[in-house]
């Protein structure tokens, strides 16, 4: 699959890359990319909550009341979880949400994600930018030229060009990242994926089997 490579400004360069059909272009796995994603929202959540239980409350543990006689159920101490201010009932600890899949499957997830935005017609090909100094003006002209201002967009570049995330980040629907960083979610999550010219093929190289 051919795709022309346009300019910064929006304009045909004349010159057209080549989306490997082995990435690009393969039968997708749903349920690879549900695995990685779901990995990977997971392993972004903190799991750092924490509520306070019947034994970790502060508060004397003498007997309120006595056990029979009062025509209300018995109770053991202020503590109790069904008092206010008593401790939690099976509430939630820190823990580790973080999951595992393999590598083959993440591959599968991301080759599968890429060949949807293909089969969408939603990848872009630029060729290789970068700002002289940070931007946000500059960044919000290059995706107005691309038509793509007002969708939620991830451009993926070969290399770390820091003047260009950093253009990107007051722009909410903008996403920057690098070939060694992109993930199934982030390609799944952008309505148009946009690639530098240099990325398509180190992205063909790390996914090419």
């Amino acid at each position: 699959m051919e795709v022309a490579v346009l300019s910064i400004q929006g304009k045909d360069t004349g010159r057209k890359t080549e989306l490997d059909q082995s990435v690009f272009g393969i039968e997708p796995s749903q349920h690879a990319i549900y695995l990685d994603v779901k990995q990977h929202l997971a392993n972004r959540r903190q799991g750092t909550h924490k509520a306070k239980e019947r034994a970790e409350i502060a508060g004397s543990t003498r007997k309120i009341k006595r056990q029979k006689g009062t025509g209300t159920a018995r109770a053991g101490s202020i503590k109790n979880p069904l008092f206010r201010g008593g401790g939690r009932v099976f509430g939630p600890t820190p823990r580790d949400y973080s999951q595992k899949v393999n590598k083959k499957v993440k591959r599968l997830a991301r080759r599968s994600a890429l060949s949807v935005k293909a089969a969408e017609q939603a990848i872009i090909v630029v060729e290789d930018f970068n700002f002289e100094a940070p931007k946000t003006k500059a960044y919000a002209d290059v995706l107005q030229a691309l038509g793509v201002a007002d969708k939620k967009s991830l451009l993926v570049l070969n290399a770390n060009e820091n003047n260009v995330y950093l253009s990107s980040r007051n722009l909410p629907k903008a996403q920057v990242t690098t070939k060694d960083e992109l993930n199934t979610y982030g390609i799944s999550n952008a309505n148009t994926l946009i690639l530098s010219e240099s990325a398509v093929a180190s992205i063909t190289s790390i996914l090419k089997q």
